[in-house]
């Protein structure tokens, strides 16, 4: 997907599709907003802390709908959450690490 970073954060980057950058056709349905989660196994090896931060990511993006401009983008998970801290793989503190910064990196998105 030919895209440009429109903010990121210690853990997550904000992807947003842009034309100018493969004038072919989308590969979607131009006009509406798509959001993808990419939580690689790398950076999350169980499939209960990968489908915890997925949820948030769903979760926050809705919060932060009207911000964002029709077209498709991705948050990808870009470094692992320390398991010292975060023990269980689906504790509620990692949750609220979570959601604290994804509301932090669409907090950062630019305005209009």
């Amino acid at each position: 997907m030919a895209c440009g970073v429109v903010c990121k954060t210690p853990h997550f980057v904000l992807h947003r599709w842009n034309p100018a950058l493969a004038p072919e056709a989308a590969p979607f349905v131009e006009g509406r907003l798509l959001l993808g989660a990419l939580t690689p196994k790398r950076w999350a090896k169980r499939a209960v802390t990968r489908n915890l931060i997925k949820r948030q990511i769903y979760e926050v993006s809705a919060l932060y709908a009207h911000e964002l401009t029709l077209t498709a983008h991705v948050v990808r998970q870009r470094s692992e959450f320390d398991k010292r801290q975060f023990i269980s793989a689906s504790s509620s503190a990692l949750k609220k690490a979570v959601r604290g910064e994804l509301t932090q990196l669409f907090g950062l998105l630019p305005k209009p």
